[in-house]
């Protein structure tokens, strides 16, 4: 007897729909805030940052207004830290797959995920793209059963007393490799030098635990995965001499980086130019009614592709937003001064 297909998940509605949660994303659902609209927010990876947090993480950047220098990762946690109080709600490690417009007006997304939003504006704050995992391509990954590769997997409860396998080099690949072995899965760290790139903290514990046997370090590369059934039983790999060797592994986690790719957005019917959104520069807004966009997705005379220049569309987005859903514009408010907005921060200003 075939089994019922499971019924979609319900709609949950919003104000706005913010696509992207890189810093421009995250600063476009502060300025929303102040308008008074809520956010849910949707991105392909399994935290904030995007590309600010993937690429420049832990290097200094010079010229946002105000911060003399942070990291990539300092600024998104400063901005995660400002809209704290607006009740954002997120949807992680998804990408919206589907936009349509519904009759009264609002927008439908439905995520990679099942998730279905409707939401009266949208901003797409996409970046060069969804960040996405880089596949990993050796002969064998199409035979195997799901549940054996993973690419930024949310947990590693299900490794435990497994061997593991965790390709790659970065940050990532330590921290991924020391937490399995916490974990006491038997831990293989596969790269193709013996050169990690990592804070000095993660580098000496990583040396202490390839010291103490706890995570074996193989400098290497993959070229073959074997199966029976699906079942994943051996890593096959070549070291530098070229030389192959077969390791029996239960698990892979495949930490090899990510890259951008503009996906579904290119299939929502927007105008664009060389992979970028057409937007009005007054108003951020695309060629359909309700859809705003912000950062390095758009295209417009003069467009310069900083953060700086990020902040300012999202700022006009959303009083453009405000606009067209009131049908006047809206009131220009200081932080300063307004003890509306400063109702909806949650600050108590001296007085």
């Amino acid at each position: 007897m075939s089994q019922a297909p499971a019924a979609p998940a319900p709609v949950m509605e919003t104000d706005a729909l913010v696509i992207g949660a890189g810093p421009v994303g995250l600063f476009q659902v502060f300025q929303l805030g102040l308008q008074g609209m809520r956010s849910h927010v949707v991105d392909a990876l399994p935290q904030a940052g995007g590309q600010c947090v993937q690429l420049y993480g832990d290097k200094p950047i010079y010229d946002i207004p105000g911060i003399p220098v942070c990291t990539g990762r300092e600024l998104v946690q400063r901005l995660q830290q400002q809209i704290a109080y607006l009740g954002s709600e997120w949807h992680l490690g998804q990408q919206v797959a589907t936009l349509s417009r519904l009759e009264d007006g609002r927008w439908l997304a439905q995520t990679t995920a099942g998730t279905r939003l409707s939401a009266r504006c949208v901003f797409i704050a996409a970046g060069v793209g969804a960040f996405v995992p880089k596949a990993l391509k050796i002969p064998g990954v199409t035979d195997l059963a799901p549940g054996q590769l993973h690419y930024h997997p949310g947990s590693l409860e299900m490794l435990k007393d497994q061997s593991v396998v965790v390709l790659g080099g970065d940050e990532d690949a330590v921290t991924t490799a020391l937490a399995c072995a916490e974990h006491g899965s038997a831990t293989y760290l596969m790269h193709r030098r013996d050169a990690f790139q990592a804070s000095e903290p993660l580098l000496q514990k990583l040396a202490d635990l390839r010291a103490s046997g706890a995570v074996q370090a193989l400098i290497g590369q993959p070229t073959e995965l074997h199966s029976a059934t699906g079942q994943l039983t051996a890593l096959q790999w070549m070291d530098g001499e070229g030389q192959e060797h077969r390791l029996p592994v239960q698990q892979i986690l495949a930490c090899l980086g990510i890259s951008p790719r503009l996906g579904p957005v290119a299939d929502w019917g927007l105008a664009m130019e060389r992979k970028q959104l057409c937007v009005s520069p007054a108003t951020q807004a695309t060629d359909a009614p309700g859809i705003y966009a912000a950062g390095d997705v758009v295209a417009y005379p003069g467009k310069l592709k900083l953060i700086a220049c990020g902040f300012h569309e999202a700022t006009m987005a959303a009083y453009a937003a405000a606009e067209y859903l009131q049908g006047q514009k809206p009131l220009v408010q200081y932080t300063t001064t307004s003890a509306r907005l400063h109702a909806i921060l949650g600050v108590q200003p001296d007085r």
